[in-house]
């Protein structure tokens, strides 16, 4: 008796349905995949059924999600992403990715960001926050801390001036340190945690307190030496930052 293939399970049948209709061109590279209810009726579905495989469509990179935009076919392969060190402006791979400044201000370090930066308690250090608007919506936060001028300078004497100088740019502070001196041999270590939005992130992001966010705290050293502190937070729905691993 023959042995039974074994059935594949129905979520996967429609995510290699859609996949499929990507390939004959129904939905082609660039374009945007129909409405919910919209695509759903097309297939012939249940809108919950459709959900998840989307969710599995967006995880795998095979469409993106974007707020106020709707979910778009991508047609490119995954670009480098979180594993290579470079600022949020490049990590969206999004032309529409824009820095938008809130704070650019001196401020004695806190408890917090003395665990990241030798920093002595009663120096001033730089404190940047910048919203990522992507096609004009409010896609993401950037919180960051320097070290204070001395360490700077100690790394490239002109570093206290660039971050001063573009105090009003609209650009992160990575893309500063790392745009000064292409060459600078710069690491990150970073951390990844599951939080909510809070009440204030929830009013510069227009979302709500309790939207679920993923948190990425990160170093930034040169050599053994820890220039910059950041916090990423990233709410639900904002795009994909891809993640390459190997063994």
């Amino acid at each position: 008796m023959a042995a039974r293939r074994p059935q594949r399970r129905p979520v996967v049948e429609l995510y290699e349905r859609v996949v499929e209709a990507i390939r004959q061109g129904t939905y082609p590279p660039g374009s945007t995949l129909p409405s919910e209810p919209d695509l759903a009726a097309d297939l012939g579905v249940s809108r919950p059924a459709l959900r998840e495989a989307l969710l599995l469509l967006q995880e795998d990179g095979v469409i993106t999600v974007r707020r106020g935009v709707g979910r778009t076919v991508n047609g490119r392969p995954a670009r480098r992403g979180f594993e290579r060190l470079q600022p949020v402006e490049a990590l969206f791979g999004a032309d529409g990715a824009k820095i938008r400044p809130l704070a650019r201000v001196l401020e004695e370090p806190t408890d917090l960001v003395m665990q990241h930066l030798p920093v002595p308690a009663s120096c001033e250090i730089w404190f940047w926050e910048s919203v990522v608007d992507i096609d004009g919506v409010p896609s993401g936060l950037v919180e960051e801390w320097s070290a204070h001028d001395e360490a700077l300078a100690a790394v490239d004497p002109s570093l206290p001036a660039a971050l001063a100088d573009a105090e009003a740019q609209p650009s992160t502070m990575l893309h500063v340190v790392s745009s000064l001196d292409p060459y600078l041999p710069l690491s990150g270590s970073s951390s990844v945690s599951a939080t909510v939005l809070g009440r204030r992130r929830g009013e510069v992001l227009d979302r709500s307190p309790d939207t679920p966010v993923v948190l990425i705290t990160q170093v930034v050293s040169v050599e053994r030496t820890p220039l910059l502190a950041a916090k990423y937070v990233l709410p639900s729905g904002a795009p994909s930052i891809p993640v390459r691993q190997s063994r």
